[in-house]
């Protein structure tokens, strides 16, 4: 069906037609800037009218126009590219009647070049007093009203593009994440830690307890999972002596969105051999400050209302420890059955699903549903059970790990290990998964038979942590929403 156009996009069409009559490629050809709007400005710091007519400064700037004033003779309008805006003021006389013809063919959204002198107008502000106008891009569609804007926020995030053009603090969420993995990558790679990449197609499930996105490779004639996880095959690259490893790299999951989910996101993983749970938290409370203070100059935020502060030593508590002050059950307690659990969970309105099997599964729960949302200031969590942690060394008392979560505002941000590196230990935990998925656990993990054959040749004890990316992207932006800080967020389809 066709588009049917509105008055305005008609117009532009219109006003398209007569840049061709004039002789104008409404889509431009390249133009050479010696400026953007922030450098052009930074040139009259400290400047007067008096000293600009003894040394004139001349630039080149570019970008979309946002703002006509168009008068007679003479207009004043302003532009904006990546780093802001700059006022540009066109007069006949100075362009001449031909380019003069051209500007008033210009509407807000039109991306433009303009060549002239720096001035300050009578109210201060800086200006380009252009000498040559350059059109170089036609907009067909009206871009929204400067006050309404984007108001829609489904509308924000599936226009991205638009988003960005009318809303100064997108664009500078948009700058801010890129800033931020490079200031993650400067402090590892200081540390002697080396980025990798590893494969996004995986032939088993994996690393992590989670539904994947499943595909079909032709040529081999077999399923594959987009990686829910890069943990195996980065501690593989452990057993093979890199060492210090990381990957920031996208990761999939097939499950629910909502503020804080996207089913594609990214993470940052790292692997230290001859470390363990408690070198990586110190090593990631020192990233966080340094990665903090690189890219925001600051280590206190507001999150969720409440304000984070990066400085002070962060919090370790255990998990048995908080359920125990929050509920009074002491879930380290020897004689603590699995009845007796149960039915303390039923009591407090918690599900049991078919496949919890043993105390650990009861105790997440209760720690999920009662105490997750009271860790505010940075707090490494302790202490997990073994049940849901199939990858992690044993602590002193067997039913619980060497695990912490990172937890801020009551959201996860990290998660780490003491790797399990035990052969015989890890084959029982693989197995142990095949039983929850027989019982019907969906996030239950496969088998991978080629881990358990590098961890026979030896993996040295190994700290372990994984960090998503958004997440952070969120802490440091303050916002409370991933798809805030993701560019182009999954969507429904539009009605």
């Amino acid at each position: 069906m066709e588009e049917k156009l509105t008055d305005q996009e008609l117009a532009r069409r219109e006003k398209l037609r007569k840049l061709v009559e004039l002789g104008v490629n409404p889509y431009g050809e390249r133009f050479e800037r010696t400026d953007s709007s922030k450098s052009a400005k930074a040139k009259l710091e400290g400047k007067t009218n008096e000293d600009l007519e003894k040394s004139p400064v001349r630039v080149k700037v570019a970008g979309r126009v946002m703002f006509l004033r168009k008068m007679g003779k003479a207009s004043f309008f302003n532009i904006q590219d990546k780093e802001g805006k700059i006022q540009g003021y066109i007069s006949i006389d100075t362009v001449g009647e031909k380019s003069y013809e051209i500007f008033k063919l210009t509407d807000v959204g039109d991306i433009v070049g303009l060549s002239g002198i720096l001035m300050f107008t009578k109210t201060g502000e800086i200006t380009v007093r252009v000498d040559e106008f350059t059109f170089l891009t036609k907009s067909l569609k009206p871009l929204p009203e400067k006050f309404h804007g984007l108001t829609d926020v489904e509308e924000r995030y599936r226009h991205r593009y638009l988003d960005l053009i009318m809303n100064e603090d997108s664009k500078k969420i948009a700058f801010l994440r890129p800033r931020m993995i490079r200031a993650i990558q400067h402090f590892l790679d200081e540390r002697g830690f080396v980025e990798v990449e590893t494969n996004v197609l995986q032939p088993i499930l994996g690393g992590a307890a989670a539904r994947p996105f499943v595909t079909h490779h032709n040529t081999l004639d077999k399923d594959f999972y987009l990686r829910i996880a890069t943990e195996i095959a980065l501690k593989k690259l452990i057993v093979g002596g890199m060492e210090k490893v990381y990957e920031i790299g996208r990761l999939f999951r097939n499950e629910g969105m909502d503020t804080k989910h996207n089913p594609e996101f990214t993470t940052i993983e790292l692997y230290e051999a001859y470390s363990d749970l408690k070198n990586i938290g110190l090593l990631w409370e020192e990233l966080l400050r340094a990665v903090a203070k690189e890219t925001t100059g600051k280590t206190s935020f507001i999150c969720g209302g409440n304000t984070i502060d990066l400085e002070p030593e962060f919090k370790w508590v255990s998990m048995a420890g908080l359920v125990k002050d929050k509920l009074g059950i002491d879930f380290t307690r020897k004689d603590l059955s699995f009845d007796e659990a149960k039915a303390f969970a039923k009591s407090k309105g918690i599900e049991i699903e078919k496949h919890w099997t043993s105390n650990g599964y009861i105790l997440n729960a209760l720690f999920e549903e009662f105490c997750e949302k009271d860790l505010i200031q940075p707090t490494f969590l302790y202490g997990h059970p073994i049940e849901i942690s199939p990858l992690t060394k044993k602590s002193e008392d067997p039913r619980f790990t060497e695990r912490f979560e990172l937890y801020i505002n009551g959201m996860e941000y990290a998660n780490a290990y003491s790797e399990l590196n035990d052969l015989e230990d890890q084959k029982e935990r693989f197995f142990a998964q095949l039983k929850a998925r027989e019982l019907g656990d969906e996030e239950a993990n496969d088998i991978d038979y080629d881990f358990l054959n590098a961890l026979a040749y030896g993996m040295p004890p190994t700290g372990g942590i994984g960090m998503g990316i958004d997440r952070l992207a969120m802490f440091l932006a303050e916002v409370d929403s991933i798809t805030e800080v993701i560019l182009f967020p999954a969507m429904k389809d539009e009605k």
